[in-house]
């Protein structure tokens, strides 16, 4: 079974133009420097790879932004 996150934070960042790729690196870069742990990350990662398509990848990386 997949291992399972309550991740409560919110990101603060400005997503690049492009697909959930690019949007990933730029995240994970935010991520590391506000100090999020490599589980965390690594969770976030899983998720937005396994999505269907770009906007669902967006979708879940919209979910832990700050706004």
């Amino acid at each position: 079974m997949a291992k399972q996150l309550n991740i409560r934070k919110k990101l603060t960042w400005s997503a690049p133009a492009g697909g959930r790729f690019a949007a990933l690196a730029s995240f994970v870069k935010a991520a590391e420097a506000q100090g999020w742990t490599d589980d965390e990350i690594q969770f976030v990662m899983d998720e937005v790879v396994e999505a269907d398509d770009d906007a669902a990848g967006l979708a879940i990386l919209a979910d832990y932004t700050a706004r």
